[in-house]
């Protein structure tokens, strides 16, 4: 996720938590924000938590999710990685990229 640094800006940047933010003074649905969300990890005793916030904003990113990614799917844009293989990590690193693209397009970054 370092590579996204910047634009977005790490915040938590610690040994058990990491986001990315973009700070870019934006409007989504008529509302004005100073920032948006955009990914995150945080370490648990039991596995690695993945938080992918730009499904919230077009929730047809799902269907670029992998079986394996998806199979760790809690919730909305939480994955709870037990296990990481190379399989994974690169739907993982597919997701980011395109959940950038998105961001990228609409203006967020």
């Amino acid at each position: 996720m370092k590579k996204y640094e910047p634009p977005f800006k790490a915040r938590n940047d610690f040994d058990s938590r990491y986001e990315l933010w973009s700070e870019k003074e934006i409007e989504i649905d008529g509302r004005k924000r100073k920032e948006i969300y955009f990914a995150g990890l945080i370490i648990q005793s039991s596995y690695v938590g993945f938080y992918f916030m730009p499904v919230y904003t077009d929730t047809s990113l799902k269907e670029v999710f992998g079986p394996e990614l998806l199979s760790t799917l809690k919730g909305k844009t939480c994955f709870h990685i037990k296990t990481l293989d190379k399989k994974l990590l690169s739907q993982i690193k597919k997701s980011l990229d395109i959940g950038f693209k998105l961001y990228k397009k609409r203006g967020w970054v």
